[in-house]
């Protein structure tokens, strides 16, 4: 197992614009989860945590610290595509592995629309 971790991290040391994707990829998401964990407060309010068109109430809420999901996928979206994306370039090829990068840094990005968006509508009530 520590022969193929290393033998995947020289690849990609070796291929330097996936280097400069995938640090970046993982320094936005370290930057978003911050900024989203800061502009979490507590509040009485209750949250609508998710939408179920089975049952009698289709919105469910849940406590405000729910959000704190949002930081933990942040995180957790980043470091399975960086991982992906070493293995896909290994596999496949350069060019696979450059948009799957590219798609994560998309993902991070329209998770921090939604949480803020989620904390927004959260102040407001």
């Amino acid at each position: 197992m520590k022969i193929i971790i290393k033998e995947s991290l020289k690849q990609l040391i070796a291929d330097r614009y996936l280097l400069v994707l995938v640090s970046a990829m993982l320094l936005l998401a370290i930057i978003l989860a911050i900024v989203i964990g800061l502009s979490i407060h507590s509040s009485d309010i209750q949250l609508i945590s998710h939408y179920s068109a089975f049952g009698t109430t289709h919105l469910y809420t849940n406590q405000w610290f729910y959000l704190f999901v949002f930081v933990a996928f942040e995180l957790i979206v980043v470091f399975l595509h960086a991982a992906i994306a070493i293995k896909l370039s290994i596999i496949r090829g350069r060019s696979v592995a450059i948009m799957f990068t590219w798609l994560g840094i998309g993902i991070l990005l329209l998770g921090l629309i939604t949480a803020f968006k989620v904390v927004v509508d959260c102040r407001l009530l």
